[in-house]
């Protein structure tokens, strides 16, 4: 360990406790941690769980940081099967709220002015409290709106920081030290998830998300989001209005919403942020939508969103296309040309594998199609496969399917494929406009253009490298980590059993010497030597029956 995780100790002791209490034993030894062997007395949770429930307990006992992690995970499809994602979406981001006085020195730290000269009233008890912030209700003393605080936890940064180091040391360690963790490059997974978590640390980062999707909704009377006060919003407090009315989750069958309705527009919100915004909320799930009066939705937290280029909008649109049309070729290069392949790709197996899935759904009538769940598969199989999907895709993956299963509760009888025709309609045709093609042409003709004027400069540097003999061809080894760190162990037991041999044999030349001074009758320094070299041997014994590679 190096000094930092030294520093770190106390929370490095609690996670590996955690992960012997859930049964983890095969992860704490993979990471060789010191003093690992003094927790095997700890008493473990019920055995009956299966592994994926074990995973999400021991998250939750870790605490926010780690609950915040389980959420994000459970928006990648790309990266983890779909059992731990059931699970993972069962995390409660609830947590016992932070003092009244702790917030109060957030709020006037961030608007620099005493909180009563901002708010009239400002409740002591927050309306939810979460691992990242609580929400309190308040009132602005300047015009009287009722309005929900958002208001970061105090020193929670510091607190994420830790965990975040602690996650990707553990990270590294298992990617070394495991075969089958490497499919899924946890050190870079981990490098994604401090990216998203310190993003949802800046609030102003979340009002401008806010204000980006006012702007696309201008004119739709079917969705609204709360009204942002931006004199009152800075980085860790975030002032909006109060929205009254039932959360989505909470809908009882009694309420008097109209469900065909609420799914159908539900399901073209999404759809339309996806398709024809290229932005969307990340995590659509029943918590995060408010019903109001005439069946209008309104969209809380976000904090996380995706965006989507032009052209992945048109390869996704190519991609619905050869769907429908059973065309496994042309699906199989849609799918390489929006993944990031390595060259172990193979593509007539993934081919066989797009045919298997598309089989699946070839009876089924258009509209009883379930867009997410093909979705689902074929993102199983391009992590089978190696593949991975960039982010902002397989987010906008997870909040396709978890749109399209909430309209599928609200109203079963959904046509999924009819509701979201129209925006496909719309895109294909936007792409053949004549200012589109004539914007993609000036870009073509703009990069022939420059790579003209650089290709004689580029040809001639590598002509004057050859002649000078500086030209290199430079190779890089993959995966040969683990082979390296064999080696060093092999190379340094073998360095020290020579020094213990020479010892022993040092020793016993001198005691046949009778070379003063003496102990016991012997040498002095003959026994230290053969003291040394039994302490020595002990300690290499000690680590070869440890590391259980004998």
């Amino acid at each position: 360990m190096d000094i930092k995780a030294v520093m770190h100790l106390g929370r490095f002791k609690d996670m590996v406790i955690t992960l012997f209490r859930y049964g983890f034993d095969d992860v704490v030894d993979r990471l060789d941690l010191p003093g690992k062997m003094l927790f095997e007395r700890i008493r473990k949770v019920d055995r009956e769980m299966n592994t994926w429930e074990r995973v999400r307990h021991m998250l939750d006992d870790l605490g926010p940081t780690y609950i915040k992690f389980g959420q994000i995970m459970s928006l990648r499809p790309d990266l983890i099967p779909n059992p731990l994602i059931e699970e993972l979406r069962k995390l409660q981001d609830e947590v016992a709220p932070v003092g009244y006085d702790a917030i109060r020195q957030v709020v006037e730290k961030n608007l620099q002015r005493p909180l009563t000269e901002v708010f009239s009233r400002f409740d002591e008890q927050p309306l939810a409290a979460a691992s990242l912030a609580q929400v309190h209700w308040a009132v602005l003393r300047d015009g009287g709106q009722v309005v929900a605080v958002k208001v970061q936890r105090p020193r929670i940064r510091q607190v994420i920081e830790t965990d975040l180091y602690i996650l990707e040391f553990i990270a590294g360690k298992l990617n070394e030290r495991m075969e089958a963790a490497r499919i899924y490059d946890l050190p870079n997974l981990v490098r994604e998830i401090r990216k998203t978590l310190l993003r949802e640390l800046d609030f102003g980062r979340e009002a401008r998300h806010m204000k980006i999707f006012q702007s696309n909704l201008a004119g739709n009377a079917e969705v609204c989001i709360p009204r942002l006060y931006e004199t009152y919003s800075t980085e860790q407090v975030l002032t909006m209005e109060l929205v009254q009315g039932t959360k989505m989750k909470d809908l009882a069958p009694e309420d008097r919403f109209d469900r065909e309705t609420l799914a159908k527009r539900g399901l073209r919100l999404t759809v339309k942020q996806i398709l024809e915004d290229g932005f969307f909320h990340a995590d659509p799930h029943p918590g995060n939508v408010i019903i109001l009066e005439n069946n209008v939705l309104c969209l809380l937290d976000w904090g996380m969103v995706g965006r989507l280029t032009r052209r992945t909008r048109y390869d996704l649109i190519d991609l619905i296309n050869a769907v429908v049309d059973q065309d496994s070729e042309r699906i199989l290069g849609i799918l390489i040309r929006l993944t990031q392949v390595d060259g172990s790709v193979r593509p007539r197996r993934m081919e066989r594998e797009i045919l298997d899935i598309l089989d699946i759904y070839h009876s089924l009538p258009i509209q009883d199609l379930n867009i997410g769940s093909l979705l689902l598969d074929i993102t199983t199989m391009l992590r089978e496969n190696k593949l991975q999907v960039p982010v902002d895709l397989a987010i906008m993956i997870k909040a396709l399917i978890t749109a399209e299963g909430t309209a599928r509760q609200l109203y079963p009888e959904l046509n999924v494929v009819e509701e979201a025709k129209p925006y496909v309609k719309r895109l294909a045709m936007e792409r053949w406009k004549p200012a589109v093609l004539w914007q993609d042409l000036r870009r073509n003709i703009s990069g022939l253009i420059s790579l003209q004027k650089e290709l004689p400069l580029r040809l001639s540097q590598i002509i004057e490298k050859v002649d000078r003999g500086d030209l290199s061809i430079r190779f890089r080894h993959e995966n040969l980590t683990p082979i390296r760190n064999t080696m060093e162990n092999a190379s340094n037991r073998l360095t020290l059993g020579i020094i213990i041999a020479a010892l022993v044999i040092g020793s016993s030349m001198i005691i046949t010497t009778g070379v003063k001074p003496l102990i016991f009758g012997y040498p002095a320094l003959g026994i230290i030597g053969y003291l040394v070299s039994g302490i020595l041997g002990l300690w290499l014994i000690f680590n070869i029956i440890r590391s259980r590679r004998f």
